[in-house]
């Protein structure tokens, strides 16, 4: 990929590995900072691993997916003993980003996510049909093994599946951007404005969080205003920040959270984030779709109107002369 080619020199594969692996290790510990219990199950409500491996697969291609083994290696071994259930969960947590960038490839995804059908693709197949595996394959695991009851499968298998969807809706589009289409520096009245949106979301979010009659509609004027005017980038770190903190609150179990059992407090959660994010990511991909082809459209009649100016300035060719007539042709009076 552009920018990231220099990496084929002499032992820049290993390189790239070794920074998958570490980046999805670090996500992971990031995660797990927040986590609910349910059915005596640990999950987390939003995954960013799952996230980060789909971007570096679509980035550096399907080859460094042994640095997302690895980084998924650290991070299961970090939750649980050592044991033949690992390499259950390990060959669940690297297929399901490994088919998410098949299947993205297969549908012509953009990493710069310029387009509608960009966004649909990463939420119908990247989320939410890729992580049916590692959901499946993690929480049958856990029935088979005995240590989740039947009953509860699909109490815990929701909670999975959402969690690593969660983390390629809001992770895998911020990394793409940033890398890809981030413009340094932006114009000062961008900057104001940026700071602006970001002091109302730093202050909005909290209270629609935190408020015990439910303010968490309150966000979506603040998507809204976010992808207007600053697209993808804008949009999405809006919903990261929001869910990150929807999520503190709904692990500390206060605010609009507060009294609900966990599976209340993880439907909520769910519900809420899930919305949220593929609110910012198709609004905002409607949004910059339709810029996009107005710019075309400008840059078009530019063009022509230059070709018109072109042709209006040039020398016309002098009208031919009416032919003369031949004497010899006409007889003589």
């Amino acid at each position: 990929m552009v920018g990231f080619e220099d990496l084929r020199r002499p032992g820049g594969y290993v390189v790239r590995v070794l920074a998958v692996a570490a980046c999805y290790y670090g996500a992971a510990r990031l995660g797990l900072l927040r986590r609910l219990v349910v059915e005596g199950s640990v999950f987390t409500p939003i995954w960013p691993p799952t996230g980060v491996a789909v971007a570096a697969l679509l980035i550096f291609g399907l080859g460094c997916w042994p640095g997302v083994a690895i980084g998924a290696l650290g991070a299961i071994l970090y939750l649980i003993t050592p044991s033949i259930d690992v390499l259950g969960f390990l060959v669940g947590n690297t297929a399901a980003p490994v088919c998410a960038a098949l299947l993205l490839r297969r549908a012509g995804f953009r990493t710069d996510l310029g387009r509608l059908r960009d966004g649909l693709a990463l939420v119908f197949l990247g989320a939410l049909t890729a992580m049916l595996i590692s959901a499946t394959i993690g929480v049958g695991l856990l029935v088979l093994t005995g240590k989740l009851a039947e009953h509860s499968f699909w109490a815990v298998w929701l909670g999975w599946w959402v969690g690593d969807a969660m983390g390629v809706l809001i992770v895998t589009p911020l990394l793409l951007l940033l890398l890809f289409r981030s413009r340094w520096p932006p114009p000062l009245v961008r900057w104001k404005e940026a700071t602006a949106l970001a002091i109302v979301t730093f202050c909005v979010v909290p209270l629609a969080a935190y408020s015990s009659i439910s303010l968490l509609f309150l966000v979506y004027p603040l998507i809204i205003w976010a992808a207007l005017r600053f697209q993808l980038v804008g949009s999405m770190l809006c919903a990261l920040v929001t869910s990150v903190l929807a999520t503190v609150a709904a692990t500390d179990g206060v605010g609009a959270f507060a009294g609900l059992t966990r599976i209340e407090v993880m439907a909520k959660l769910q519900a809420f984030n899930g919305a949220m994010a593929l609110t910012a990511l198709l609004l905002s991909a409607v949004i910059t779709e339709q810029r996009n082809t107005r710019r075309s459209v400008e840059q078009a009649c530019q063009e022509l109107a230059q070709v018109l100016e072109h042709l209006t300035a040039g020398e016309l060719p002098p009208p031919h002369p009416p032919p003369e007539p031949d004497d010899r042709s006409w007889p003589k009076a």
